[in-house]
């Protein structure tokens, strides 16, 4: 029985992950910006705000006084972007890597002495197929969820020794709320990316078995699908394939002229 925290989690795939820990008797708590949400049968819930360290120091203590320790984070939170570098504004661009960077990497920091103290435990951090294939109309999504794979693989290295595992969860595009986040600095790229989203195949529950599937069996990249895997090993194996398909993908993104921000 393991014990987990998860921000993010009282919609789309932090939601269905929490109903999967929680399902196989995982004592799990939930953080969102809400102040109440409903959770799984068996959960708490605690608000937390992933830009605050105070709320951050606020939810070690309380898992440390509820629970004893904590044995997986995962580090779920965020929001989507995408728009042409011309179109999206300096505050977008700092609230982008405020939440889905900073958001993740002063979760990583608050619970890495707990964890060490423990010589044990996961972090779990959800990127996304963004940070390892940047396609055209998306630089601001693609630099956050590179640096989240970034930090996680750095972390890999200098926290092995401490007996303290990472993953990165890089799922492609499922269906989910996240598009409600998505603002309107782009709206071509915004209706574009929606569709996306509204238009997959998978579901966050989906991708959430995915994931656990490699969190269980602690591996470092979690590529949650087959679109992701394909795109993945496309740029690593063939890669002028690859730069021809992103090539027209910008081609195709300079069709709207528009106006420049």
């Amino acid at each position: 029985m393991a014990r987990v925290l998860i921000t993010g989690g009282a919609s789309g795939l932090g939601a269905a992950l929490a109903r999967r820990f929680a399902g196989r008797g995982d004592r799990v708590v939930v953080t969102d910006l809400a102040e109440d949400a409903v959770v799984p049968a068996g959960a708490s819930y605690l608000r937390l705000d992933v830009t605050s360290e105070n709320d951050w120091v606020r939810a070690r203590t309380t898992v440390q006084e509820s629970l004893g320790g904590l044995d997986i984070l995962v580090n779920n939170a965020g929001i989507a972007a995408g728009g042409r570098i011309d179109r999206v504004p300096h505050d977008e661009w700092a609230q982008v890597m405020n939440i889905n960077v900073l958001g993740v990497a002063t979760g990583c920091r608050t619970f890495t002495p707990m964890f060490k103290a423990q010589r044990a435990g996961h972090l779990v951090n959800t990127a996304s197929l963004a940070g390892l294939v940047h396609p055209p109309a998306m630089a601001s999504y693609s630099a956050a969820k590179a640096a989240v794979v970034a930090l996680s693989e750095s972390l890999r290295y200098e926290l092995a020794p401490h007996g303290i595992d990472v993953s990165v969860v890089c799922p492609s595009f499922f269906r989910t709320n996240l598009a409600a986040s998505l603002s309107d600095a782009d709206p071509l790229m915004t209706k574009v990316a929606r569709s996306l989203i509204d238009g997959a195949a998978l579901d966050a529950d989906d991708i959430a078995a995915a994931a656990l599937a490699g969190i269980d069996a602690r591996r470092f990249l979690v590529l949650t699908d087959t679109d992701g895997r394909r795109a993945y090993w496309t740029k690593r194996l063939l890669r002028p394939l690859y730069d021809r398909q992103l090539m027209g993908m910008g081609r195709r993104t300079a069709d709207d002229k528009g106006t420049s921000r």
